[in-house]
């Protein structure tokens, strides 16, 4: 853990629970749960928030309400303007909608299609502006000056962060004995709110946070490092390249741990929350239970809180996400086997793998762009199969019954 700051904090267990009372039946205190087998497969009691549930599909409701509430009646007549990747624009829209404030939306470029959408349903004016956060935020800080709008940090601000943490009070009420939670952190408005509330109630609590390795922001922060972070992520809820300020000190105060996840480790959770808990978690998301997959040393026999924070992930995205694990457990492969170029090789061979018990899903024959003879030709199938240990059956069947010579071209099997 970093050391402990003498200064006051910008937000309180105080403000945290006004918070509380001030959301109380206009956000949903959504279910803690454990989740038996995701405790078999990390070696962990698991706990599962699904913040998911709330009516945005996302945590970011919280702070958003708790900023709008705090607003004197002449800058809601002016209006708000916001930046975000997605979340925190659902919820400043929804909310501001309810409240009859009128609301700006600064979206990054590459935001997915349906979380702009939703925004645009909520009633704000969605501006896309750049390809990172950061220049989003430029825009909406321009917007702000230029329009007189009155700007709703999505992290970095003490209401806010407050809002967040009213998700701590819950965790912590609904499971007093958790001992470690584990939050996924972008700017860090989340972890901070948790890392206050659950801290003040129980001082011996871990707060470990979780960022993908394309953007360790706030890890490199913590460590003084210069700020170096970019690419493509599955979570780009949590791709963000400026940490805020408040939210710094509070994690250099409060958070025990922040670790990285990589890519593929965030897909398999999203994977898992889907197949197991039938629930759809979003890159950022699932990043607490990729920290459980990428690092289970650090958690095992633990009690552990993981903050499912939001559900609204591309469905073409998710598409692909499934169709991947897919892959990575075997249960689709890809094969290439030379055959004679002649009547009944290919049913010869659909025969093998229907015996097997192999399912194709997918054949393509190549005559032109082939190593094989004129009188030959290489035929690609894709097989469904049960297991990794089903899909070595399917090839061995091809390679030693048909006597066939199969390539392998993706599933995990030799």
């Amino acid at each position: 853990m970093t050391a402990l700051s003498s200064a006051p904090l910008s937000v309180t267990l105080a403000d945290v629970k006004d918070a509380a009372k001030a959301l109380s039946g206009h956000i949903m205190d959504t279910p803690c749960v454990p989740s038996r087998t995701l405790s078999q497969l990390t070696g962990a009691e698991v706990w599962v928030k699904f913040e998911n549930l709330q009516f945005t599909a996302a945590f970011k409701e919280r702070g958003a309400l708790n900023k709008l509430r705090k607003l004197t009646a002449e800058e809601r007549q002016r209006g708000v303007v916001a930046m975000s990747a997605g979340n925190h624009a659902q919820g400043v829209a929804y909310h501001a909608g309810r409240l009859g404030i009128p609301a700006t939306i600064v979206m990054p470029e590459g935001t997915p299609f349906t979380k702009v959408e939703r925004t645009e349903e909520h009633g704000a004016r969605v501006v896309l502006k750049g390809t990172v956060l950061a220049e989003a935020a430029a825009e909406a800080e321009r917007l702000s000056r230029e329009e007189g709008l009155v700007f709703v940090h999505p992290y970095d601000d003490p209401d806010v962060i407050a809002g967040q943490g009213t998700i701590g009070l819950e965790m912590l009420d609904a499971v007093p004995h958790l001992d470690t939670l584990v939050v996924p952190v972008g700017g860090g408005g989340l972890i901070s709110g948790i890392a206050v509330a659950a801290k003040a109630l129980n001082p011996a609590i871990r707060i470990i946070g979780v960022e993908v390795e394309a953007y360790p922001a706030m890890a490199q922060a913590l460590k003084g490092e210069p700020i170096q972070v970019g690419g493509d992520t599955i979570a780009e809820g949590i791709a963000v390249k400026n940490v805020g300020a408040l939210t710094l000190d509070i994690c250099r105060a409060l958070v025990d741990q922040v670790v990285l996840v990589p890519d593929v480790a965030v897909e398999e959770a999203v994977a898992l929350f889907l197949n197991i808990e039938k629930t759809v978690a979003e890159g950022a998301g699932a990043a607490g239970l990729a920290a459980l997959l990428t690092h289970p040393q650090l958690f095992q026999g633990s009690k552990v809180g993981l903050v499912l924070c939001g559900g609204n992930i591309d469905s073409r995205l998710l598409a692909q996400v499934i169709m991947r694990q897919l892959v990575r457990e075997s249960r689709l492969i890809a094969v290439r086997i030379a055959i004679p170029d002649r009547p009944g090789a290919l049913s010869r061979i659909t025969g093998l793998v229907g015996e097997a018990g192999g399912n194709i899903i997918e054949a393509s024959h190549q005559r032109l762009f082939t190593t094989t003879t004129v009188k030959a030709t290489d035929i690609d199938l894709t097989i469904e199969c049960r297991s990794k240990r089903h899909a070595q059956r399917v090839v061995e069947t091809l390679r030693t019954t048909g006597g066939l010579t199969v390539q392998v071209l993706a599933g995990g099997v030799e």
